[in-house]
C-alpha cells in the first residue's frame, strides 16, 4: 500500500525551501531556477498524490506536517501552475486533504483554506489581480494576461474532465483512483464559479458521474447551485446533464417544476404556442420521458391544481405539458422507451392507451367512436363498486383532465358531427362534475342533454339573436349550480364558434356570459386551446379562425 512507503520528509523540506525562495524570486537567474526544477517538482507532486489518495485527510496532515505550507506556496506560483499537469495535480492533492465530514474547528478552518486555494486555481479573475508579479513570465510565453489565464482554466478543466471520465469508463480497473469524497470536494469547489463558461465541461462531467457509489457523491449545495443557474439561464448545459441533475436531486426537480408554474402564471401569454414554447424550453417534458421524473412532476401539478381550486390557467398548463410529454415519449428511441405502465402504474391501462392516442393519429371521422370508447371505459371504472372513495375518483378524473384535448374535441363533436350524444355528454358531465353525491352528475346530464337539444335546434339558423340564445339556455339551467355553469359555458362557446349564426352574435354573447358568470379566464383558456388545435391541425375555415383571434384579443385584455 502507498501509506507503507510515504514520501520522505527530507523531500518535503527540500521542496518547501525551494518554494520559499521561488516566492521571493525577482531576478532572471532565480526564475530560471524555477523552470529548471519544474519537471522534478511535477514528479514529486505526482508521488504525493499517489500516496494521499489512499489516506485519510487527518492522517495525511499528521504524517506530513509541511504539506500545507508547500502546497499553499506552490498554488500561488505562476511558473508552477503553468507547467504541464502541475495545476491538476495540485488540485487533486488539495482534494485529498479536504475533510468531507469535519469534526472540529481546526478541520473546518483547513477546509475553508483549501476551498480558497482551489477557487484561486479555478478563477482567472483572482490570477489577474496578481498581474504585476506574473506579467514578465506571461509575456515571455507570448500571451496576453487574459489569454494566459483563460488557457490555464481550460487546461485545468480538461485535465479534471479527463480524469473523471477515465475513472468512470475504465470502471473496476482503476475504481477508487478518484474516490467519492474527492469528487464531492471538487463539486464543492466549483460553487463560486458555476457560471464561468469555461467550467461547463466539468459541470457536465460531474452531473453525469456516478462512480459506482451507492449514495449521492456530489454535494447538495453544488446540485442546487447548478439548478438555480440553469433556471436563471446563467448557464447552458446539455439535456442529458440536466436530466441527470433532476434524477439525482429531487429538490432541484421540484424547484424547476414550481419555477415553470410560477413563470407561466405570472406572465401574460396570448397563445398556447407561447405557453408550449416556455414549457418546452424548461426541458421538463423531455426529461419526463423518464418515468421517475414524470411521476414527480405529475404529482406537483396535481397538488398545484388542488391548491388553486382548479384554475383554468393551471389546468391548461398541465394539458399542454401532457401533450408535449406524449410527443417527447413517442419520439424516444424504441430501445430506450419505457412501457406506459411505468408512467401510470395505478391506472386502467386500456384507458391510458386510449387517452394517449393523439387526435391527428386518427381520421376525424373516427373521433366520435374513439371518444365513446373512452367514455364507456371511464363509466365502467367510475361505477365500479371497488372504486368508491373520493381519492380514487379524483385520481381517475385527473388522468382524464391531463388529456383535456379529447374533452374539447368531445364538446365540438357534439355540435359538428352526427353522433349519439349520450356517451360524449356523460364524458363532459364527469369532467365538470366528477362526484355524484345527491345525484349531482345525473342532474347535470339531464340539464346538459336539454341544453344540447336546444342548441342543435338553433345550430343551422343563419339569423340568430342574443335573446334567442339566452332564452334557450336560461329556460333550462340553474345558473347557481357551478358544475352546470362550466359545462354549459363550454357548449355555448363551441356553438358560437361553429354554428351558422353564432359568428354574428359571438362577441356580444361572450361579453354577457363572462360578465354574468365571471368566467373570462375559463372562456379565454378554452378559446386558446381551440386556436392551438386548429393551428396545428388546420381543419377549420378562415371565418372561425378570424373570430377566434378577435375574441381572444378582447378577452386577454379583460383578464
Amino acid at each position: 500500500m502507498a501509506q507503507d512507503t510515504p514520501v520522505p520528509k527530507l523531500d518535503f523540506e527540500y521542496w518547501l525551501d525551494k518554494a520559499i525562495k521561488w516566492g521571493q524570486a525577482t531576478t532572471l537567474e532565480s526564475q530560471k531556477d524555477v523552470c529548471l526544477h519544474l519537471p522534478q517538482l511535477q514528479e514529486f507532486l505526482h508521488q504525493i498524490y499517489e500516496t494521499l489518495k489512499h489516506m485519510d485527510s487527518i492522517v495525511a496532515i499528521q504524517q506530513f506536517p509541511l504539506i500545507g505550507q508547500l502546497l499553499g506556496r506552490l498554488c500561488w506560483n505562476p511558473f508552477v501552475i503553468g507547467y504541464d499537469e502541475s495545476q491538476k495535480t495540485l488540485m487533486w492533492c488539495l482534494c485529498c486533504l479536504y475533510s468531507s465530514e469535519p469534526q472540529n474547528p481546526v478541520e473546518l478552518k483547513a477546509n475553508s483554506w483549501i476551498r480558497s486555494l482551489l477557487c484561486h486555481l479555478l478563477s482567472s479573475s483572482k490570477w489577474e489581480s496578481n498581474e504585476a508579479e506574473t506579467s514578465t513570465f506571461i509575456s515571455t510565453l507570448g500571451y496576453t494576461s487574459a489569454d494566459y489565464y483563460c488557457h490555464l482554466v481550460k487546461n485545468m478543466v480538461f485535465s479534471l474532465v479527463t480524469e473523471l471520465r477515465g475513472n468512470q469508463l475504465n470502471g473496476l480497473n482503476i475504481q477508487g483512483r478518484v474516490s467519492a469524497s474527492r469528487v464531492n470536494a471538487v463539486s464543492l469547489f466549483c460553487l463560486p464559479l458555476i457560471t464561468l463558461p469555461d467550467l461547463t465541461p466539468l459541470l457536465e462531467t460531474l452531473l453525469l458521474y456516478h462512480g459506482g457509489a451507492s449514495k449521492e457523491i456530489l454535494s447538495s449545495e453544488f446540485l442546487e447551485a447548478v439548478n438555480e443557474a440553469f433556471l436563471k439561464k446563467k448557464i447552458s448545459l446539455p439535456e442529458s446533464a440536466i436530466f441527470s441533475l433532476w434524477l439525482r436531486h429531487l429538490p432541484s426537480l421540484e424547484k424547476a417544476t414550481l419555477h415553470l408554474l410560477d413563470q407561466l402564471v405570472s406572465i401574460q401569454l396570448n397563445s398556447l404556442e407561447e405557453v408550449a414554447c416556455v414549457i418546452k424550453d424548461s426541458l421538463l417534458p423531455q426529461a419526463a420521458s423518464h418515468p421517475a421524473i414524470f411521476r414527480i412532476v405529475n404529482e406537483i401539478f396535481k397538488n398545484a391544481l388542488l391548491e388553486t381550486d382548479g384554475t383554468p390557467e393551471v389546468m391548461t398548463i398541465i394539458q399542454v405539458f401532457t401533450q408535449l410529454f406524449v410527443q417527447a415519449h413517442q419520439n424516444e428511441n424504441k430501445q430506450h422507451k419505457f412501457p406506459l405502465k411505468a408512467y401510470f402504474p395505478h391506472h386502467h391501462q386500456p384507458l391510458v392507451t386510449a387517452l394517449l392516442r393523439r387526435p391527428f393519429e386518427l381520421p376525424t371521422t373516427h373521433w366520435s367512436q374513439h371518444l365513446k370508447h373512452i367514455s364507456d371505459m371511464l363509466k365502467a371504472l367510475v361505477e365500479d363498486r371497488n372504486i368508491s372513495s373520493l381519492a380514487d375518483i379524483f385520481e381517475i378524473w385527473f388522468l382524464v383532465a391531463c388529456f383535456g384535448e379529447w374533452l374539447d374535441i368531445a364538446a365540438e363533436q357534439l355540435l359538428k358531427a352526427a353522433v349519439e350524444p349520450d356517451a360524449l355528454l356523460w364524458l363532459l358531465a364527469f369532467y365538470y362534475c366528477p362526484q355524484n353525491e345527491n345525484q349531482q352528475r345525473t342532474q347535470t346530464m339531464v340539464e346538459a342533454q336539454a341544453v344540447y337539444n336546444r342548441l342543435m335546434m338553433l345550430f343551422s339558423c343563419t339569423v340568430l339573436s342574443v335573446k334567442d340564445l339566452e332564452a334557450a339556455v336560461h329556460s333550462i339551467t340553474d345558473t347557481e349550480q357551478c358544475c352546470n355553469q362550466h359545462l354549459i359555458t363550454h357548449l355555448l362557446t363551441n356553438f358560437l364558434l361553429f354554428s351558422s349564426g353564432g359568428h354574428t352574435i359571438a362577441q356580444e354573447f361572450i361579453y354577457r356570459i363572462t360578465e354574468a358568470t365571471d368566467t373570462s379566464k375559463e372562456v379565454c383558456s378554452l378559446l386558446m386551446r381551440t386556436a392551438y388545435r386548429i393551428n396545428h391541425n388546420g381543419e377549420e375555415n378562415q371565418r372561425t379562425v378570424k373570430l377566434l383571434n378577435e375574441l381572444l384579443q378582447k378577452l386577454t385584455l379583460k383578464v
